[in-house]
């Protein structure tokens, strides 16, 4: 079973940059795509990007559109979630996760396989 597991978050202040990297162990990523969501204290996980492992088609959610990034290394098998611009509102725990299968909807949580842990992202005003 691909484990998934996100690093790169922490406390940045408003305006800042972070690199949230997802990487897979146990084996190759074998899926239709990799998502990102997040969920703030008190809120639902939420859409934030995607990415289609083999075409590397991207979606992102309004509220990060040209703000954040996301790319693929199929080399080493991770995905990247580039945010600049950041703002207290992006505050919440960053979840990746794992979609099988080809041609479904990647902007809803209940179309993946499996999930990271998370990782912690801190904006202060």
């Amino acid at each position: 079973q691909v484990q998934l597991k996100e690093v790169g978050g922490g406390l940045v202040q408003a305006g800042g940059s972070l690199r949230l990297t997802c990487a897979a162990s146990g084996r190759t990523f074998s899926v239709y795509g990799v998502g990102w969501f997040r969920q703030a204290s008190g809120k639902e996980r939420e859409f934030v990007s995607a990415i289609t492992w083999i075409g590397g088609n991207m979606y992102y959610a309004d509220s990060v559109k040209g703000r954040f990034s996301i790319s693929r290394r199929t080399a080493n098998n991770s995905v990247h979630l580039q945010t600049n611009s950041l703002k207290p509102e992006d505050t919440a725990v960053y979840y990746c996760a794992e979609n099988r299968n080809h041609g479904s909807d990647l902007r809803v949580p209940r179309a993946y396989d499996s999930w990271g842990q998370g990782t912690q992202v801190t904006v202060s005003s």
